[in-house]
């Protein structure tokens, strides 16, 4: 996609030329011109000089945006909106000094009597003739209206910009005329007739129009500039210099001037200057910038860092990995920059009005002229109905509906760390009628853990931890890393092993203290040694709770079994309650064994689980999905990219690999779940935002043209002075802009009334309020871990009972206040012993 900048537009009508105009250019394939950014979006194999020679035949300016997100770079763009508003403000400033002036000659002295030099006393042609020179003055200091007004007129691309010109210019050139009159009435010495005559002077008019419309301009660039704020935060969070190591000194560079390799050092208080990764020191960084997360983010030797993030605390050497445009902030700024350039859908009902917008209301124009001078009224009457048409008609407020809600949609998400790429993506998001759910790093954290540990016999935890870690210490499995993990986490050391070897889909056997050792699933170790069905029983209960038994012999001696489970995110199943709440189905789509998927499934849950599937059929699920509706991809590696392609919306979560954010619509940055909710209700809020804001633009202009015609004139006596109607038009775009500014205000995060449970404010209570930890003791394995959670979520007091066997622990969330005698009661009834409640 190349990007271009527009010069010389000022309504929807201009953006609307130029995108036709460029449009028509061969080789050009997608065009999309943003009326907000002044700026243009083309795709295609169409060369640039013909792109900007289509735009300029076209009447307007354009040249090729030099693609950069540094600071620098980005800084010329910031001051052309600053200049243009200092530019309105000064040319407003100057219109009004001679406004008040002409207004008190042309109003306060002729129908209040305020005085006037002796000079002027019944002298009604100087009057006038202060009042035409008055409001010259006034049109010259306004006189881009006028260039760009007769240019596009010239073009035939008539604009809002015409629209004013004609106004202002036609009351200007029929109170000239009016002068020219009051000279021969004059010279006949008909004084009367020259007194009735300057009755009918529209300078005022002229230069009203002109000083209203550009209030409007000025409120309408200040409001466009905040709803760029977002942007322009994130780029000003570009940090300006690093400090890197060269020859063994250090020394302060400009950042952009970083390449890969360097190293370079943070103190704390300091920015990041890049992304880079950890070689030396510990410390704790604020990442909130970039994530939204307020919790700073512990780093130590081998941890990734990111540019624009703030070291709090301890000293940081690190190594350079991406610099300039690669860095995570400078993408996070191009994918917001490349969803404001795009255009929604909906934007496209505006696209169509406002391309023949201006000549319609040209038309009206002259027709209401025309009809009134056939009714047999004065012309002087005709001319202002003519010229309220002419300035009360809004096509700004059309162009201006789509782009500045989809600007402020795309920059409240990145606040929150999620990035829509098109608008497309923005607008499209709130439809979703089925969400699919990738398990593994999207449901679950992806990173498998020790569970449970059941040790057989005499054998005690530490025991068959050390076996297990002798062997699995020597597997690249990732259930093996799991418990190395575990292990290593316990201090526990390796026993020294010989002759390893793997089976795959098996497990493992060595020798160890001169013993052959085994490790693996059930049928393995079975093949090897002897397992109670005790034993197989808790084998099979941990698989239908999700997890993978591990089981592991000496010789034929069944030392236990380890439990290794990909653990579910914490905001995973609430996540997928809310998505349920606003009626979406929920489909968890694996390529994990149907067992272990399903009971993931429960635990979260989901509406259905597709499992078994693997990475080339993924795509097809999600294509016989689509038939019952639009249909959204959450996933992190590299085998849902098909999917997330595939999907009418693609969310990558933010930690997963490159393929899969570089497939999809819409990127989770903070790898939670709970922002694809939190997606979808700002898609559903900005959507409707934009509604709002095309109601607004057409009602404005179904209700105001008529009004300014002087429709209702005979039916209720409504009359519009052009003066009034400037002042509507100038006020239009502002009203438009600021409830886009609205979406600021949304909490995107907030939750809906859940299916399951509703609760009365009062009975809420704070997150630390509304659970308790029971400790107890006597359980000694998973079954004993379904019972006390079976019972406990039997009491209608609970809402749910997260329970540990080897922590001892029960965590209760509660649905409202419960008696500690009644816990303990129920506890013991178990056979087992509640000792504390926290």
């Amino acid at each position: 996609m190349e990007r271009y900048d527009v010069t010389g537009m000022s309504c929807a009508a201009c953006s609307s030329r130029v995108e036709r105009a460029v449009s028509a250019v061969p080789g050009v394939t997608d065009c999309s011109v943003n009326l907000l950014t002044n700026s243009m979006a083309v795709e295609g194999t169409a060369k640039s000089d013909d792109i900007i020679k289509a735009v300029e035949n076209a009447g307007y300016g354009a040249s090729k945006r030099e693609e950069g997100t540094n600071k620098s770079q980005v800084r010329p763009r910031e001051d052309t909106g600053n200049n243009e508003i200092k530019a309105l403000r000064n040319r407003l400033i100057a219109s009004v000094i001679f406004v008040v002036i002409l207004m008190y000659i042309s109003m306060g002295h002729s129908m209040f009597g305020f005085p006037v030099p002796q000079f002027f006393e019944n002298n009604h042609v100087a009057l006038a003739l202060v009042q035409m020179i008055l409001s010259a003055v006034i049109m010259v200091i306004n006189q881009k209206f006028f260039i760009s007004g007769f240019k596009g007129l010239m073009h035939r691309s008539p604009n809002m910009d015409t629209l004013v010109a004609l106004g202002s210019f036609a009351s200007f050139i029929y109170s000239t005329c009016v002068i020219f009159t009051m000279t021969s009435l004059q010279a006949a010495g008909d004084l009367e007739g020259v007194k009735s005559c300057f009755h009918n002077l529209y300078f005022e008019t002229a230069a009203m129009i002109l000083t209203l419309i550009t209030v409007g301009k000025l409120l309408e660039a200040v409001s466009k500039g905040r709803t760029t704020d977002a942007l322009k935060g994130l780029m000003a969070l570009a940090p300006k210099t690093a400090t890197v190591i060269k020859d063994g000194d250090e020394i302060v560079i400009p950042a952009q001037n970083v390449v890969p390799g360097d190293i370079f050092v943070v103190r704390p208080g300091e920015s990041i200057p890049v992304d880079g990764k950890v070689i030396e020191g510990s410390s704790a960084v604020d990442e909130s910038a970039l994530t939204g997360e307020s919790i700073p983010v512990d780093k130590e030797c081998g941890d990734p860092v990111s540019a624009a993030t703030i070291n709090q605390s301890g000293f940081l050497r690190c190594e350079a990995k991406r610099v300039g445009e690669d860095t995570t902030l400078s993408q996070i700024i191009k994918m917001v920059s490349d969803a404001s350039a795009t255009k929604a859908p909906i934007a496209k009902i505006a696209d169509k009005v406002s391309g023949v917008f201006v000549p319609v209301v040209m038309i009206i124009a002259a027709i209401t002229i025309a009809v009134w001078l056939i009714l047999g009224r004065e012309i002087g009457f005709a001319l202002s109905r003519g010229i309220s048409v002419l300035v009360i008609s809004c096509p700004c407020a059309l162009g201006l509906a789509t782009p500045v809600a989809i600007m402020v949609g795309s920059g409240v998400g990145a606040k929150h760390g999620i990035l829509f790429k098109t608008a497309v993506s923005l607008e499209n998001t709130g439809k979703v009628k089925t969400v699919v759910l990738d398990k593994t790093g999207t449901v679950t954290k992806g990173e498998p853990t020790v569970t449970d540990i059941i040790p057989c016999g005499n054998i005690s935890e530490k025991q068959l931890i050390e076996y297990a870690y002798s062997m699995e210490s020597l597997s690249e499995h990732p259930l093996a890393r799991a418990i190395v993990k575990r292990a290593i986490s316990d201090g526990v050391k390796a026993y020294e092993v010989t002759d390893f070897s793997a089976i795959p889909g098996c497990g493992l056997n060595c020798i160890c203290e001169g013993a052959r050792l085994y490790g693996g699933n059930l049928s393995y170790i079975e093949s090897k040694a002897t397992v109670s069905s005790e034993m197989k029983q808790k084998a099979d209960s941990l698989a239908e709770n999700g997890k993978t038994p591990l089981l592991f012999a000496l010789e034929n001696e069944l030392l236990g079994i380890i439990a290794v489970a990909d653990v579910i995110k914490e905001d995973s199943k609430d996540a997928i309650d809310e998505l349920k709440a606003m009626g979406i189905h929920v489909v968890m789509l694996t390529g994990d064994n149907k067992r272990t998927a399903e009971a993931i499934g429960r635990q979260v849950g989901a509406d259905e689980v597709i499992s078994g599937v693997l990475p080339n059929e993924k795509e097809s699920e999600i294509r016989k999905l689509k038939q019952k509706g639009t249909v959204a991809m959450v996933g992190d590696g590299i085998n849902d990219a098909p999917a997330l392609t595939s999907a009418d919306i693609g969310m990558a979560i933010g930690a997963g690999t490159d393929i899969a954010i570089d497939a999809a619509d819409v990127v989770l940055m903070n790898s939670r779940l709970s922002d694809a909710v939190s997606a979808i209700r700002l898609s559903k809020k900005t959507t409707v935002n934009i509604y709002e804001n095309l109601f607004w633009a057409f009602i404005y202009n179904i209700i105001g043209i008529p009004l300014a015609a002087g429709v209702f004139i005979s039916l209720l006596g409504w009359e519009l002075n052009p003066m009034f109607g400037a002042a509507a038009m100038s006020l239009s775009s502002f009203c438009v802009v600021t409830n886009a500014l609205r979406l600021n205000l949304v909490n995107i995060h907030g939750s809906v009334k859940s299916r399951k449970a509703v609760y009365n404010k009062t009975e809420l209570k704070e997150n630390v309020e509304m659970k308790k930890t029971l400790k107890i003791e006597g359980m000694m394995c998973a079954h004993c871990e379904a019972t006390v959670k079976r019972t406990l979520e039997a009491l209608p007091e609970i809402e749910s009972a997260d329970v540990s066997h080897t922590a001892g622990t029960a965590t209760i969330t509660l649905k409202s206040d419960i008696a500690d005698e009644r816990l303990k009661k129920v506890i013991e009834e178990q056979g087992y012993s509640l000792t504390d409640i926290k």
